[in-house]
């Protein structure tokens, strides 16, 4: 559903300080890479930065032009190529970015629309059938959502719309067979 684009920040998710563990280069000869996901489009990438001082949850500029501590976006990453450290940390960086980035999520539940006559997009979010479904087109129609606290109390059903759209983000992510994509790119 998302149209591809390049990522400008990213949020580390791991930092390997001596790389892959299973590299089989001597240590020295290794770099250090950062396990990110991106703040748009959530694409998984490996980077490798020019300090090693990096923390996990830290923001990296990886857009065009001087990168302060990132020299160079090695390559994307499938979520199976992940660390065990970065798939623990994924769904709190997601649920940062999520709640970073409000307006733009909100503006989700005011703009979707159906995806076939059968399907709409807010039905991809876990826990929406028809009952909620009705309920949110009904109340957005009344006067659009204006934050995320507006859709819990407007809509009962939904307590955390937060954490639909960050669930709903994670299962894009982890299967590669998920047939739409709301938040992600291929």
């Amino acid at each position: 559903m998302r149209a591809e684009k390049k990522e400008h920040q990213a949020l580390a998710i791991d930092v390997l300080q001596h790389g892959h563990a299973d590299d089989p280069r001597p240590i020295i000869k290794r770099e250090p890479i950062v396990l990110a996901v991106g703040v748009d489009q959530f694409k998984l990438l490996e980077i490798i930065p020019k300090i090693p001082d990096i923390q996990i949850h830290e923001l990296l500029y990886i857009g065009d032009g001087e990168r302060p501590k990132v020299e160079r976006v090695k390559r994307r990453l499938k979520y199976d190529e992940l660390t065990a450290t970065a798939k623990l940390e994924l769904p709190y960086a997601i649920a940062k970015i999520v709640n970073q980035n409000e307006e733009r999520f909100v503006e989700f539940f005011n703009t979707s629309v159906p995806i076939s006559l059968k399907l709409h997009m807010l039905h991809l979010l876990p826990g929406v059938g028809k009952k909620i479904l009705t309920e949110i087109l009904e109340a957005r129609q009344r006067s659009p959502f204006t934050s995320f606290e507006d859709i819990r109390t407007r809509i009962k059903a939904v307590p955390h719309p937060e954490r639909m759209i960050a669930d709903r983000v994670l299962e894009e992510l982890m299967d590669p067979d998920v047939k739409y994509h709301l938040f992600t790119s291929r």
